[in-house]
This record gives structure tokens, sequence and C-alpha cells, in this order.
């Protein structure tokens, strides 16, 4: 019988396990090193928080595994040996394969700073990472003061689960406003606005220079390379993340920043494949970036992958960009492409529209010369994936999307409707740009 071997129990190693099964009767291994169950990732902040417990994010009841037939290893491999196709563990022993997925996901990324081993230095990526959180700042008198370093989407996860716990919070953000290398100006500015409202001291073109600890190896402060000392019990590093790949240095698998992969996410090496946050593309699909780490792509390759290694060779073709995130209080969507300032295409125009409160905004991207629509951010306001979806696809211009967005939102009936303003708005600034 062939032995699939998937190391990782993340989404895309578990979805590819789970198709695998419905196609096949193979034997499948699942080698995980972090936990023993595959778990929801993205709600790591609320077992946190209070809102939910660790049994609540484990999507599967414990008698699933066996039931399908999928053998569970909780274990770190330290190496691949691809000419015998054989893995070997951290902790001793071997375990042979016959196809081999990669799904080991992403690591904290860090910059060589002064500092990063010092205790109560931490990502926020796994659940060690969650256990280690919880020891460092259990309440606010056990912590007083953290310093979260970087302004992406865990930088904001880690700052309202702090503030939940009234712990004071400093964020060191390089950008003139959040997440400015992904939003335009405008909606940076609002999210900036809104994360400062939650208590936040959130610091503008702020870079870390050192961490600095005690004579106990405790963190004690963090240096900027403005010059600033502030002092803190905490460091949080949120600067982004990287494909966890440093195992596979002894291997033949061709990597760069993660794992080589086709477009049926096969490696150099036959029988070998790689998905998830770990696997590059060797040529981009459109737009999209190389290194795709996020929930929903982890889970499409996951399929696509497991209609490959079961005999119907599948290309993974992802579809339209869409994502989803919450800062706060404020839930964010962007479907197709809104570009930043600093990453906006020649061709690209941009409707923003904002109501009074600073909670709900929206960003319509379009080309300047043919009209047609190329994508929408939205702050506050549900939409439907599906309309955008087939929107993009037909090509529909700016101006039909305008005057039909409510049949996108996807907010309940009783909620405050925005689309005559926005359409109004749109008409005003079309209007002005033709009389000029």
């Amino acid at each position: 019988m062939e032995h699939v071997v998937i190391i990782g129990n993340g989404i895309a190693g578990i979805t590819a396990a789970r198709h695998i099964r419905k196609l096949s009767d193979k034997k499948i291994t699942i080698i995980s090193a972090e936990t023993e169950y595959f778990f929801s990732r993205t709600a790591l902040m609320y077992v946190y928080m209070g809102h939910m417990r660790w049994q609540d994010i484990e999507p599967y009841e414990s008698w699933f595994w066996e039931k399908n037939r999928l053998e569970l290893k909780k274990a770190y491999v330290k190496k691949v040996d691809t000419n015998n196709k054989t893995l070997f563990f951290k902790e001793g022993g071997s375990i042979n394969y016959d196809k081999l997925v990669i799904a080991s996901g992403s690591v904290t990324n860090t910059f060589g700073w002064e500092g990063l081993d010092l205790n109560g230095v931490q990502g926020l990526v796994n659940k060690q990472d969650l256990e280690t959180l919880e020891k460092n700042a259990p309440n606010n008198k056990v912590c007083s003061h953290a310093v979260i370093i970087g302004g992406g989407l865990i930088g904001v996860e880690m700052a309202e689960m702090l503030r939940s716990r009234d712990i004071k919070v400093t964020m060191l953000v390089r950008e003139k406003g959040f997440w400015a290398n992904v939003l335009p100006k405008p909606e940076a500015e609002m999210i900036s606005q809104h994360i400062i409202s939650h208590g936040v001291n959130l610091k503008h073109r702020s870079n870390l220079d050192k961490i600095i600890g005690d004579a106990d190896g405790n963190v004690k402060a963090v240096i900027t390379k403005e010059g600033e000392e502030i002092l803190c019990t905490i460091v949080g590093i949120t600067t982004g993340v990287k494909p966890n790949i440093s195992f596979l240095k002894s291997s033949k698998i061709e990597t760069d920043r993660g794992i080589l992969v086709n477009r049926k996410l096969e490696t150099n090496i036959k029988d070998v494949y790689a998905i998830g946050d770990c696997a590059q593309q060797r040529e981009p699909i459109g737009l999209r970036p190389e290194i795709e780490a996020v929930w929903y792509t982890g889970r499409m390759m996951g399929e696509a992958l497991a209609q490959t290694i079961c005999g119907n060779p599948f290309e993974y073709t992802p579809g339209n960009w869409f994502n989803s995130a919450k800062f706060f209080d404020i839930e964010y969507q962007t479907y197709g492409w809104v570009f930043s300032e600093e990453r906006r295409k020649d061709y690209e125009k941009q409707f923003h529209w904002k109501c009074r409160s600073n909670l709900r905004a929206v960003t319509v991207s379009y080309h300047k010369e043919t009209r047609e629509f190329l994508g929408i951010n939205t702050f506050g306001i549900r939409m439907r994936h599906e309309v955008f979806d087939r929107w993009l696809n037909e090509k529909r211009n700016v101006e039909y999307v305008i005057k039909n967005l409510s049949q996108a939102n996807f907010d309940p009936e009783f909620f405050r409707r925005y689309e005559k303003e926005i359409a109004n708005k749109f008409l005003s600034i079309t209007q002005l740009a033709t009389s000029e």
C-alpha cells in the first residue's frame, strides 16, 4: 500500500490528508512537532482573550483521526533523505514514505536584532507562542508594559490580546500609517487612529535598534533607532513570517525563500511536494506573491495536491485574490487588487469613501483608461465573496459595481446601508473630473 507522509498538521496538510482519504485507501501519516491535533490557527487569540477554550478551536473530535485512518505522529523532522525516501526525527527513529508532502508552515521572521534571545521576546505564530505569552503576560501585574515590533495582522492581534488584559502596549511601526505597505493611505491612517483609540501607543516611523535585558536575562527595554528607550517586560516580534524550511538544508530539495514548486505543487524531487506557507511558486500566478501565507490558499493547495497524488494531475489555480482580517472592532475584506501608494500600478485609479464615524470605509480600484473594476477593500461593511468574484471574472466596469453595491452587501437587514452615500460621492467625483 502506498504510504503518503505529510509534514505539518496545519490547514494545508490536513486538507490534503482529508481529500487523499476521500479519493483513496492510501496509508497516510501526519507528522507535527507543534500539537497532536489540528487546530484553527486564526483563533489562537480568542483562547488568550477567554472567548474560546482550546478544545473549541479543534475542528475535529479525537475519534475523527482513527475513523478516517489518519495516523498521527508528534515529532520533529530534522532531516529528509530523498534518495532513500526516509525522514529522520530529532527525538530518534525514522519513517519511510512513498510520497512526501511538506506543509511545514511559517516561523516568525526576525532581522538579527541584538537581544532576540532574552526572556520575554517572542512571536505569535504557533501554540507554543500562545503558551509563552500566557506565561509572560498572565495579567497587568506581571506584565505592565509590552512593546510590539511591526504593524501587520499578527501585530494588531497581539495588541488586542494584551489590551484585553489591560496591559499597556506600545507598537513600533516604520511606516507613516498602519500596514501602509499594503493599504492605501486613507485606510492606513484610519486604522492607525482606530488602534490608538483602543489605548495603544502607536509610534509611526519608529524602528527597533536593539533589545536590552537585565542581569537575569529578562527583557528590560527596547532602544529605537531614533534614540528612544522604552521600558517593557515583553517584546512581541510581529515583523512578518517566513517559510519553516530550515530542516531541509542538507536535502536535495530546491529552496529559495520557500520550497520551490511548479503549478502542480511538485518540487524538483520526484514524489516530493510542498503546500501552504512553506511553498514558493517558481513563477508567480498573476499578481499574487510567490509565497502565500494565507489560510484559504493553504486549503486550496491541499485540495489540488490531493487530486495529483491520487492520479488526477491537477494545477493549483487560486482564482481572484481575496482575504479578510479584523482590526479590533473593524472587519476588513479585500477582493481583487487594491494597492498601496508604493505598489500602485500606473494604470490603477482608486476611489475612497469613509463614513463620519471612521469605522467604515470602502476603496474601489479600477483601470483609469478602460474603467474595468480591479478590486475593492471594505472596512466595517460585510460583503459577499461570490458577488465580487463574479464581477471580477466578468470584468465589470467601475460604474456597474458602484451602482450595484447593494447586491454584495452581506450585513443583516437592520444594519444601516451606505450604498447611496457611496454612489453619490463617486458620482460627484466623476462629474468633477469630467468638468475639469
